[in-house]
């Protein structure tokens, strides 16, 4: 296999789907031999449930069938592909090839764990598409690269992606978990940046891999958040155990999860007859990954010594699964049977080379020797002809560096060559203040040592055949030491350390339930008080009894900060990293939806309006009770009379069920919702107004909004003629006194029945509550009393 590139995408996806709406997806990840199945029905005719799965892989290649076999009002999956992801390969594999029985004898033979525990009886009946989506998928993935899969070294996992949290990839980039907001507009110099970006701090590129997973699709499962918030409970009160873990994690190679492409994946066997340069780079990729291989395996023991007093149980398994594991010791023994033991893993380009050429042991293969030697002579050659050059020439600074490209070349500073090069010279370039350039001599040399060095590669892959083929038999302990490095980077080095850089106590665990309240206190926004040091916290408070909250107040006051607050900090608690709240409790989120921003959508053919009730639709139709749903004012992208029916309408639906729901609005008319149901709960940005302009304070309180005619303020400062402002004051103050009216009748009419609800969501609080049995019967003694002489 190929180096994938560092951080570039390793996934090749196959789609496909039928005319019940139904799309099964295989995504094989290259780098880490894993292959995700899922089948849903798409429920969008925009495609928003499989938008969301391919920014989750972000997929280097996408396989679909030729013919379009999509629903009525459907584009098809192929047709997908042509509008919205163009810069992605896409490969047109024929149908025959989406084989779904084939796809599951291949999923028999290739899983590392026994058919009957993935399940695989039940999931071929009901979701045959995602089978067929796998067999073209490796059947591309073996023709493509050239080699086999090896038998039981697939991590496989059936529909793991909806076993998590589910953010759509509108909600995305509302939320800016990956990028920043216009980050194109704004350039590279811009502060402002993602919840991603704030906690790359990870130091390997499977570690900044999982990290970015987590993100877009958080955990679920509260026994696996509570495991995660443990360790870094022991990480932040042990300062020895955090400082010896990070420096360990920079003991092992950076590209660790790398090694398993070549254990998973078996390349045609190599023999005399196929020797050349076209199996050199296959060659040199293979070596690599032994030597990476080798370089973890001797780090292995520091990670043992610095977690052998560790408590926590993610800690502690790690140390008795992995760090006790005789597996790791005997494969150690294998290698350091045949690779040189002075050989460790090199970034810098010519040293990984003299590496690689030298890694297996001296006297086990003869053509390897008399390469070696060739090697050598020419390396020495080609450093002597710069010390040549420097002397013929008189250019004291001449430098040799080397890329993998051009292999050696010339250096020098402008500033030393006066006038022009000799003709000896050849290639020149610029380069800076440098120029770069090469000779006749120097490339003849350049073809020799590499040459050689190919001739190294090839060899040592032919010595090397057996201990890969051992390897390989133990292909699934390699698979749990990336697996676990890769978590173990993203606690310690992303987690923890960003907690630690943070003043004293400004993040705090959070709390984790089933059916639980939402209450944050003192929360605020992880990425902007970063960037301003004075930033204000706010509160939140939700619970069935009271699921939804309609935040007001005028344009600039915080109302979308706080939406992508409370969705950040809900986020950060569910991947199991500490929240920037001093106290935090929730219950667990299973997607979350936004509505925000206004913009017309010139691709779609869609107005800002039109842009909006698709997002809607989208929400409307997906929704589950325990589902978190933000809403930055819906509806004002037509006239006001139908943009207000439209965000009642939703309102009235949201609350009929059991998710939380935050909408913000300008809409004065919606706090009368408050009046009417009992589980809504209007809050408003406090403004203060000083010689008529607005003076924000960023604090929420309760109530409705106390700022008169903010906007006609705001169009004052904006300029607007005076006349024009005394009529528009006229005009409000006319509409405001009629529904002054109507909410005091509504308030009389429905009081009782608030009252009566107020008692029910107390008492619902209390069955979380932590007190113990005297404080909870004195409030509910002091509620009776409340209740009974109408101070509720």
């Amino acid at each position: 296999m190929e180096d994938d590139g560092g951080e570039r995408s390793s996934f090749v996806a196959g789609l496909i789907e039928n005319r019940a709406k139904e799309v099964g997806m295989a995504a094989f990840d290259l780098r880490s031999a894993s292959l995700h199945l899922s089948q849903y029905i798409e429920t969008s005719s925009s495609y928003q449930n499989t938008k969301t799965l391919l920014r989750f892989y972000d997929p280097c290649v996408i396989i679909v069938p030729p013919n379009k076999l999509a629903a009525d009002g459907m584009v098809g999956v192929s047709e997908l592909v042509d509008r919205c992801y163009s810069t992605v390969r896409k490969v047109v594999f024929a149908r025959g090839c989406f084989d779904d029985t084939k796809g599951a004898v291949l999923i028999q033979n290739l899983a590392a764990e026994e058919p009957l525990a993935l399940g695989l009886d039940t999931y071929y009946k009901q979701h045959y598409l995602s089978l067929a989506a796998a067999a073209a998928t490796i059947k591309w993935i073996e023709a493509e690269k050239g080699v086999i899969v090896t038998n039981h070294s697939l991590t496989v996992t059936f529909n793991g992606s909806f076993s998590h949290m589910n953010i759509d990839a509108t909600s995305v980039e509302n939320l800016e978990i990956i990028d920043p907001f216009h980050n194109a507009l704004l350039g590279t110099n811009n502060k402002k940046r993602s919840l991603f970006q704030m906690l790359k701090t990870t130091k390997t590129v499977g570690g900044t891999r999982l990290l970015r997973a987590n993100l877009l699709q958080p955990l679920k499962d509260i026994e696996t958040i509570n495991t995660r918030l443990d360790c870094l409970d022991e990480l932040m009160s042990n300062e020895q155990l955090f400082y010896g873990l990070s420096q360990v994690l920079r003991k092992f190679p950076k590209e660790t999860d790398r090694v398993l492409c070549h254990f998973c994946f078996k390349p045609k066997k190599v023999t005399e007859a196929v020797l050349g340069f076209d199996n050199t780079r296959r060659s040199q990729n293979m070596i690599s990954s032994i030597i990476l291989l080798k370089t973890a395996l001797d780090a292995l023991p520091l990670l043992a010594m610095a977690l052998k007093d560790a408590k926590c149980f993610l800690l502690s398994n790690i140390y008795k699964t992995v760090c006790e594991n005789d597996k790791y010791a005997s494969i150690r023994k294998r290698v350091g049977e045949v690779i040189d033991d002075d050989v460790l893993h090199a970034r810098v380009p010519f040293v990984a080379r003299s590496q690689q050429c030298f890694a297996l042991k001296a006297g086990i293969d003869g053509f390897l020797d008399m390469a070696r030697r060739t090697f050598c002579d020419t390396s020495e050659a080609i450093h002597n002809l710069a010390s040549k050059y420097r002397e013929e020439f008189n250019l004291p600074n001449l430098k040799l560096p080397f890329n993998n490209r051009q292999g050696f070349f010339f250096r020098i500073s402008q500033k030393e060559v006066q006038g022009k090069l000799p003709s000896k010279f050849t290639q020149v370039v610029k380069h800076g203040k440098n120029i770069h350039c090469s000779s006749l001599e120097l490339a003849s040399l350049n073809v020799r040592n590499k040459s050689a060095a190919g001739e190294c590669f090839v060899r040592t892959e032919i010595c090397l055949e057996a201990l890969m083929d051992a390897i390989r038999e133990d292909v699934s302990a390699l698979t749990l030491l990336a697996e676990v490095l890769c978590l173990l980077d993203m606690i310690v080095n992303s987690f923890a350390h960003s907690i630690s850089t943070k003043p004293v106590d400004r993040y705090s665990r959070p709390e984790l339930t089933d059916s639980g309240p939402l209450a944050i206190d003192a929360g605020r926004h992880p990425i902007l008080e970063s960037i301003h040091n004075d930033f204000v916290p706010n509160s939140i408070f939700m619970s069935e009894a009271s699921n939804m909250l309609v935040v007001m107040g005028p344009n600039m006051s915080g109302k979308s900060t706080y939406l992508q607050q409370v969705c950040l900090v809900v986020i950060l608690a569910q991947i199991g990293c500490y929240v920037p709240a001093r106290f935090a409790t929730m219950r667990v989120v299973d997607r979350i939806f936004t509505r925000m921003g206004t913009m017309d959508n010139l691709e779609s053919n869609s107005s800002t309006f039109m842009t909006e009730m698709r997002e809607t639709a989208f929400i409307m139709q997906n929704v589950s009770n325990r589902s978190l749903i933000v809403m930055d004012e819906l509806g004002r992208a037509t006239s006001s009379s139908d943009g207000l029916a439209m965000a009642w309408s939703c309102c009235e639906h949201l609350l009929s069920l059991k998710a939380y729901t935050v909408f913000a609005t300008h809409m004065d008319s919606l706090a009368e919702l408050a009046t009417i149901y009992p589980n809504v709960k209007v809050l408003h940005f406090y403004v203060d107004i000083r010689d008529n302009r607005l003076d924000f304070k960023f604090q929420l309180r309760d109530g409705t909004l106390h700022v008169p005619h903010y906007g006609l303020l705001l169009a004052e400062v904006a300029g607007l003629p005076n006349t024009v402002i005394e009529t528009a004051r006229t005009i409000t103050s006319r509409i405001t006194n009629k529904e002054i009216k109507r909410i005091e009748l509504n308030c009389e009419k429905h009081h009782e029945t608030h009252r009566i609800y107020k008692v029910a969501q107390k008492l619902i609080c209390l069955k979380y509550s932590k007190q113990n049995e005297d404080s909870i019967r004195q409030v509910l003694q002091n509620l009776k009393d409340s209740f009974v002489e109408g101070r509720l």
